[in-house]
């Protein structure tokens, strides 16, 4: 059973999230505003630290599904990036801090004001066949997502002389017994201070004296006609937009029992967020252009062994194993707890199952737990008996972009057709917002027959 504690923090969410029998009408979960204050009466300035868990009882979904978003498979794909293409890859991953944003944007808006998940907005308004194929794409970049991440756990293991054997296991075992015995907001904590640990490659960039005249020059390069290039740029693109990401921060604030008047912090939290993550990629890409690039470009960075190898001639052996293997513990822990949690709350979603972490393990919510349960198992059991997963990294990326049609389609559709006119978007912001995301769905479109060798 669940302890109770007096944390503020820890209070229950006041709503459950029973699946089934949802009407199409939006719920009203609009709050009373506060009694005006009269004039002239003087008025107390919140103390700091009020001010600080007041943030925090709010914060969290954001910046932990952006820290996931740099997950292994994109710390792989942002070290290919710098060590085949130098600092060309900056500037793509800066035009997409604001990309991303949007998207999430759209996501926690939905999710506050109606109070239902992604999974579940589209069974109620489009039906179970297309809830059914936003399941499909949640699936696969799920499986994808967890075998890198699980790969990702076992090379940092062998790096420090470990066997996947007793890393992946160790990790899996906690991840399960995590969403078992905490709530929400607690498991929510436990991710965060893994997924910080990514900024353990900002030390590895500073160390490797990257030239200010050279990025300022690779910011101008775009080697569009390269077809490498091209593909790279859309792992980088599927790196950043990933299908999990709408279905975990959608989930995460209704579980967090955030509302519409938490939206204003809510949006703030995805906009640091969405700045942190980026700013691990151009770490990554940064580190790798101003070293391997220069001395072995090009070189096979198919492992956490092989990336530390590389940085050791720039930043000495010991210093490369240890912020490498942080870095990477840090990005697979938290995204393989937030895949896990997203794939159970989307499927659990389309089928109308009980899902809540607020709620502990019973026989209504039994489907929920044994989802996300079954989900890390198989990703860790794949890992432990197949070769070379982490080779897959860059294809999961691509594959994540080739999905983007379906997922943003669904998520623009929403955001017009479900919302009151007062929480949709307007004007000039309307138009950016559609234009970009129309433009990510041409790109998947488009990058499709490359992908299949057509």
């Amino acid at each position: 059973m669940r302890q109770v504690t007096d944390d503020p923090l820890e209070a229950p969410s006041p709503r459950g999230r029973v699946g089934g029998g949802c009407q199409p009408e939006v719920i009203d979960r609009s709050v009373s505003d506060p009694p005006a204050v009269p004039a002239g009466t003087a008025t107390r300035r919140r103390p700091r630290h009020m001010l600080a868990l007041s943030l925090l009882a709010v914060w969290g979904p954001g910046l932990i599904v952006m820290l996931a978003d740099t997950d292994a498979g994109s710390l792989f794909t942002a070290a290919q990036s710098g060590s085949r293409f130098g600092y060309a890859m900056v500037l793509p991953s800066i035009m997409l801090i604001p990309i991303l944003y949007m998207v999430q944007e759209m996501t926690v808006r939905l999710g506050v004001v109606t109070g239902k998940g992604h999974g579940e907005l589209i069974r109620t308004y489009f039906g179970t066949r297309w809830a059914m194929l936003s399941a499909l794409t949640l699936m696969l970049a799920a499986v994808g997502a967890l075998l890198t991440e699980f790969a990702g756990m076992a090379g940092v293991g062998q790096l420090f002389g470990i066997s996947k054997w007793v890393t992946v296991p160790t990790a899996t075992m906690i991840l399960v017994l995590v969403a078992l015995f905490y709530r929400y907001r607690r498991v929510e904590r436990v991710g965060m201070v893994f997924g910080l640990a990514e900024l353990a490659f900002v030390p590895a960039m500073v160390l490797a004296h990257p030239r200010v005249g050279t990025l300022l020059h690779g910011l101008g390069s775009l080697p569009l006609h390269n077809t490498s290039y091209v593909t790279l740029l859309a792992a980088n693109v599927g790196a950043v937009v990933m299908p999990w990401m709408i279905f975990y921060q959608q989930g995460a604030v209704i579980d967090k029992g955030l509302g519409p008047a938490d939206l204003r912090k809510e949006r703030h939290d995805t906009a640091v967020g969405s700045i942190i993550t980026q700013l691990v990629m151009i770490v990554v890409i940064v580190t790798m252009a101003a070293t391997v690039y220069h001395t072995h470009r090009g070189a096979a960075l198919d492992t956490v062994s092989q990336i530390a190898g590389a940085l050791s001639a720039a930043i000495g052996s010991d210093t490369a194993k240890i912020l490498v293997g942080v870095t990477f513990l840090g990005a697979a822990v938290v995204a393989a707890l937030v895949v896990s949690l997203a794939g159970a709350w989307g499927m659990s979603e389309v089928m109308g199952w009980r899902h809540s972490l607020n709620e502990p393990l019973n026989r209504g919510n039994a489907r929920f737990y044994g989802l996300y349960a079954v989900g890390l198992i198989a990703g860790a059991a794949l890992v432990l008996t197949s070769v070379n997963l982490v080779g897959l990294s860059i294809d999961v990326e691509i594959m994540n972009a080739l999905l983007l049609p379906i997922v943003l389609g669904f998520l623009v559709a929403l955001e017009a057709r479900v919302l009151p006119p007062e929480h949709r978007m307007h004007g000039t912001y309307r138009v950016v917002v559609t234009t970009v995301c129309f433009a990510l769905m041409a790109f998947g479109l488009y990058m499709i027959p490359s992908a299949l060798g057509l």
